[in-house]
C-alpha cells in the first residue's frame, strides 16, 4: 500500500502460515494477506487496501457499529491480544470465524498496527451449508454467545457441562466440543444416564471381570475404556444414582477407575462433557446431588438458549430441518408460514420443531409448506379414547345453552399436554409401542412423561 513499508519478513512470515492471517492499520485498512486469507475471502482479486470489515463481514461501517463485537476496538480498550466470535461471509456462504487478535506497537508503544488470525468454527449458519451435513443452524446473539464459549472452551481439556432444556441440542453441541478438540481423532462414547437402572450404571461405565456377577458371563470393556483418548459424554448426568455419584467423582478426581470384580486400578484417558436440563446446584442444596461432583462437572457451564429465546433463527433452521427431511424435491415456506411457526413457544425446542416440520411435510403434496400444514400437523390424530378423554361429548343443544357449550380457545401446549396425558391412560401396551404410535423415540416419550408425572 502507497506510504507504508512493510517488513518482508514480516509478510514472508505471514504467507507460510496455515490459518487465514492479515495485517492492517488502525483505520482497519488492510496492509498484507496470506494465500489463506485470500482463498477464503476474495479469490478473484486482492484485498490490500480494502478494509477487513467489508472484506470479511460486507459491512459499510466497523463491526462494532454494525451490532458485532470488534477485536480492534476490545484490543485498543486492553491493550491487549483478544478473540471473539464472528460471522464472515465466504465465496460458500456464510460461516462462524473465530478471530484472534494480535497488537503491534511502534517504536513509542503506541498499537499502530493489527494481525489477525482466522479459525473457522464446526458449525454453521446458513441452510445450504446445513443440509449438506452440519448440524448446529444459527446467527441470534444468544445462539452466538453459546458458540463463543464452545469456541473457547473446545482446545482445552476443561470440563464441560452443557445446561439447556430438553430439545436445545445438547448432544450436538457435544459433538461439536469435542470435533473442535485435540481428541477430536478419537472417540466421542454417549452414555445415557435416564437408560440405565442402577446396579448397571457401574458394569456399563467402568466395565466388570467375568464372574463378578449373576450374569457376568464374560469380561468386558466399560465405555470409560471405549472412549479412551476422547471424550466420554454423560447425558443427563442429573439422572445418575447418589450411590455411583461418588465413583464418577473419583474417576474425574484421581483419572482412575476398576472394573466391577477387579482390584487393579486403571489409568482413564478422556475428558468429558456431561448434559442435564435439570438445576444441579439446586438438587445439590436438596441433597439430591453431590456438591463436590457438581462442581467438578461444571468447570466449564455452557448455557444452550431455547428456541424462544433464539427466535430469529427461525428463518434458518426451517428450510435446513425440511432439507433434510424432504428427499423428493426443495420445499420452500409460504410467508405466512414462517410467522405461524414464529407464533409458537416450542416446548420441546429444536427436537419438536424437527418432529412438527416431519409431520406438516408428509401432509403437503406441493412445493410449498402453507400455514394449514402446520395447523394440521399441530394437533396430529390420536386415538378415539385419547380425544374422548380430553375432549368430552358435547352436550345436547336441547339442554345446554349455546353460549354455555362454547369451548375457550387453549393454547397449543396445553392441547399437547392434555392429549398426551390421555393417551397414556387409554394405552395398555409398552412404552415402546406408544413411543412408535405417537411417532417420537422412547427416550423423548420417556422425558414427556416424566414431566407429566405419569410414568407407567
Amino acid at each position: 500500500m502507497p506510504g507504508v513499508k512493510l517488513l518482508p519478513e514480516l509478510v514472508s512470515y505471514l504467507e507460510g502460515l496455515a490459518e487465514p492471517h492479515i495485517l492492517f492499520d488502525r483505520q482497519y485498512r488492510i496492509l498484507a494477506a496470506n494465500a489463506a486469507y485470500r482463498k477464503q475471502f476474495s479469490p478473484e482479486g486482492s484485498v490490500v487496501g480494502r478494509t477487513c470489515y467489508e472484506v470479511s463481514h460486507h459491512f459499510s461501517v466497523p463491526c462494532d457499529q454494525a451490532g458485532e463485537c470488534c477485536p480492534l476496538a476490545k484490543a485498543r480498550s486492553s491493550g491487549q491480544r483478544e478473540r471473539v466470535l464472528h460471522l464472515h461471509h465466504t465465496p460458500k456462504g456464510e460461516a462462524y470465524v473465530n478471530i484472534e487478535l494480535l497488537p503491534l506497537r511502534n517504536a513509542e508503544g503506541e498499537m499502530a498496527y493489527f494481525v489477525e488470525k482466522m479459525e473457522a468454527v464446526r458449525t454453521v449458519s446458513s441452510a445450504t451449508a446445513a443440509a449438506a451435513g452440519w448440524e448446529l443452524v444459527g446467527r441470534a446473539p444468544a445462539f452466538q454467545r453459546m458458540l463463543q464459549k464452545v469456541a473457547r472452551v473446545a482446545p482445552s481439556e476443561a470440563t464441560v457441562l452443557l445446561q439447556g432444556e430438553s430439545g436445545t441440542g445438547k448432544e450436538l453441541v457435544a459433538r461439536a466440543v469435542h470435533a473442535a478438540s485435540r481428541r477430536a481423532h478419537k472417540p466421542l462414547v454417549v452414555l445415557d444416564c435416564t437408560s440405565l437402572p442402577e446396579h448397571l450404571f457401574e458394569s456399563e461405565l467402568f466395565g466388570h471381570e467375568r464372574g463378578s456377577f449373576t450374569g457376568a458371563t464374560h469380561q468386558k470393556q466399560g465405555l470409560v475404556e471405549s472412549a479412551s483418548g476422547g471424550t466420554l459424554f454423560l447425558d443427563e448426568v442429573g439422572e445418575i444414582p447418589l450411590p455411583m455419584q461418588v465413583k464418577l467423582l473419583r474417576l474425574l478426581e484421581s483419572g482412575t477407575y476398576r472394573r466391577v470384580g477387579s482390584t487393579e486400578w486403571r489409568h482413564a484417558d478422556i475428558r468429558v462433557i456431561s448434559a442435564t436440563h435439570r438445576d444441579l446446584r439446586d438438587m445439590a442444596s436438596q441433597n439430591l446431588f453431590r456438591s463436590d461432583l457438581y462442581f467438578r462437572l461444571s468447570t466449564f457451564p455452557i448455557h444452550l438458549p431455547p428456541l424462544r429465546e433464539r427466535r430469529e433463527d427461525l428463518a434458518l433452521l426451517v428450510p435446513a430441518l425440511l432439507a433434510r427431511l424432504r428427499r423428493d424435491g426443495p420445499v420452500t415456506l409460504a410467508p405466512a408460514t414462517l410467522e405461524l411457526l414464529s407464533a409458537y413457544d416450542f416446548p420441546g425446542n429444536v427436537r419438536e420443531l424437527r418432529n412438527l416440520l416431519e409431520r406438516a411435510s408428509l401432509l403437503c403434496d406441493g412445493p410449498v409448506l402453507e400455514p394449514h400444514h402446520v395447523e394440521e400437523a399441530l394437533t396430529p390424530e390420536f386415538s378415539r379414547a385419547a380425544r374422548e378423554a380430553v375432549s368430552p361429548p358435547p352436550a345436547s343443544p336441547s339442554t345446554v345453552p349455546p353460549a354455555e357449550a362454547a369451548v375457550p380457545p387453549r393454547s397449543l401446549h396445553d392441547l399437547s399436554r392434555d392429549l398426551l396425558r390421555a393417551e397414556v391412560l387409554a394405552h395398555r401396551g409398552s412404552r415402546a409401542e406408544l413411543a412408535q404410535r405417537l411417532g417420537v423415540s422412547e427416550r423423548t416419550l420417556y422425558r414427556r412423561l416424566k414431566a407429566l408425572d405419569t410414568i407407567p
